[in-house]
């Protein structure tokens, strides 16, 4: 099993959603996160004073797949998530020793399901 953690742009996370239903997602969580990346934040104007802003809003997904649909689901989150624009997030990839379903008591592959 293996965890995939997405950091995107928040209009995007509708988008992204759906391309994962399509390919099988069954669950995930979303987290809304600030940051900043190479893009080092913006300046903004507020009643005429001009700030920096450093950390920006982003939205982290996390999903749990099997080995079998990583490919996939990266592949997804990629295409529904890229603008081809600086600041459209990175995806990370860990691996995930067991999961159980609480409820049952399931574990393994079974539980994400």
């Amino acid at each position: 099993m293996k965890k995939v953690e997405a950091i995107i742009k928040p209009f995007k996370l509708e988008e992204v959603k759906e391309a994962l239903s399509d390919v099988g997602v069954q669950g995930l969580t979303v987290t809304e996160v600030k940051g900043f990346g190479r893009q080092k934040g913006h300046k903004e104007l507020y009643r005429g004073a001009e700030y920096m802003v450093e950390f920006l809003p982003k939205v982290k997904l996390e999903i749990v797949v099997t080995e079998e649909k990583l490919e996939q689901v990266v592949d997804a989150i990629v295409k529904a998530a890229s603008t081809g624009r600086i600041g459209d997030g990175k995806i990370f990839v860990l691996p995930v020793d067991d999961a159980v379903r609480i409820r049952t008591g399931e574990s393994g592959d079974i539980a994400l399901g």
